[in-house]
């Protein structure tokens, strides 16, 4: 039996997505006003790699429905899309293997992300920029004059704290990494940590952690946006630096900086072959007729139960594929210490009761979460009416 709605509550609803509406809208344009000018026009470059008005009309829907913002912020997704390859980014490279810039540089089929990813304006990034020495520490230094609260920082591989910070010396100058994360972090309108080493130290902060390796917010005391995954899907990025650009701050995150919208709910919920679980249909051993017939890989290590993060739904190699997908479990590369905790890799963490698992970790996830899916365009909307506070008390408070 329906429920009658409440056309009162409907009205309040409606005026209050409004507001944050043309709280975006006029975001965007201020940003507009403030960002560098364009490197490339976003519209032709797509038309130059075959990419169709209709196509980016069906990524703009299916990206706001991902960002878990209602359908009105369609036309503004669209605007941040057109501004993203003017949003400055300085990516820094600490302990780490550069596999995240490889997933960020390895597409083989243009699309919109893609492109997104190949116009971003990257004014530093130790691994693809051209200088050098001298030349790159002066680079890296304009950058921070040219663009102080401006750019996004971009930090790639933990931080090691052993021989009294000493490790990492980078430059002419002979910085440690320390030194240059906490530089760079303080002049940065915001801190994206991509990958599981800058997020949560990774496999260098594995026992016995002997450079007393840990993820960069830790080390530094500041708040980030952790992209966690070894490698993290590059949509991740895509969609907080988008999210960024809208609303001018950071999406919703859970108790461990992570994005709500992309770790808000477990690899288990979501999986393929879930109904295999539920139907106690596992695989056995490798290549068995279980293996063959696409039942569940829990009892060969699959950590779906335990993993955050939103590989099913967005995949990998241009959305063709994914681990679970491929035949291989989830090994819980978005969740802290995975290294540690989800070891050995090839075994399930509750041997005793299949069942076991999924319960705690149930019990672990609500106490790790700090909101909702469905809490996200409310975060939207906080962070749009501080802002609109914050501009208030500008034009109201008397100059210095």
């Amino acid at each position: 039996m329906g429920t009658k709605k409440d056309p009162l509550y409907e009205k309040k609803v409606r005026e209050q997505y409004d507001q944050w509406v043309a709280y975006s809208r006029g975001h965007l344009e201020q940003m507009d006003k403030v960002l560098p000018k364009p490197r490339v026009d976003l519209r032709e470059t797509l038309a130059e790699r075959g990419i169709s008005r209709r196509e980016f009309i069906k990524w703009t829907s299916a990206t706001t429905a991902l960002l878990m913002l209602p359908p009105l912020f369609k036309p503004l997704v669209a605007q941040a899309a057109e501004q993203f390859s003017r949003l400055p980014v300085v990516w820094l490279h600490f302990a780490e293997c550069t596999g995240c810039s490889e997933a960020f540089l390895r597409t083989s089929y243009p699309n919109v992300d893609s492109v997104l990813l190949d116009t971003i304006s990257l004014e530093y990034h130790e691994t693809l920029m051209a200088a050098a020495g001298d030349q790159a520490e002066q680079n890296l230094q304009k950058c921070l004059t040219d663009f102080a609260g401006k750019f996004i920082c971009v930090i790639e591989g933990a931080l090691p704290q052993g021989l009294d910070g000493n490790y990492l010396r980078l430059g002419p100058k002979g910085k440690t990494g320390i030194e240059i994360g906490k530089e760079v972090a303080s002049k940065a309108a915001a801190v994206v940590c991509i990958g599981a080493c800058s997020s949560f130290g990774n496999v260098q902060a594995a026992k016995p952690n002997p450079t007393d390796a840990a993820g960069v917010g830790e080390v530094l005391g500041i708040r980030t946006v952790n992209i966690a995954g070894c490698p993290p899907n590059p949509i991740n990025f895509v969609g907080t630096l988008l999210h960024f650009l809208m609303f001018g701050g950071l999406p919703a995150l859970d108790g461990l900086g992570r994005p709500v919208w992309a770790y808000g709910a477990r690899i288990h919920s979501y999986c393929e072959r879930r109904p295999h679980y539920d139907a106690a249909e596992f695989v056995e051993e490798w290549g068995d007729e279980g293996a063959t017939k696409g039942w569940c890989l829990y009892k060969m290590g699959c950590k779906g139960p335990y993993t955050f993060a939103n590989c099913g739904k967005v995949r990998f190699n241009d959305a063709v594929s994914w681990p679970i997908m491929g035949g291989h479990g989830c090994m819980g590369c978005t969740e802290p210490a995975f290294w540690d905790t989800m070891a050995p890799l090839e075994k399930p963490i509750d041997d005793k009761t299949l069942g076991g698992g999924e319960k705690t970790v149930d019990t672990i996830g609500m106490a790790l979460l700090g909101a909702t899916a469905a809490g996200i365009a409310a975060h939207a909307g906080v962070t749009a009416y501080k802002h609109m506070r914050q501009d208030d008390r500008d034009e109201t408070s008397p100059k210095e």
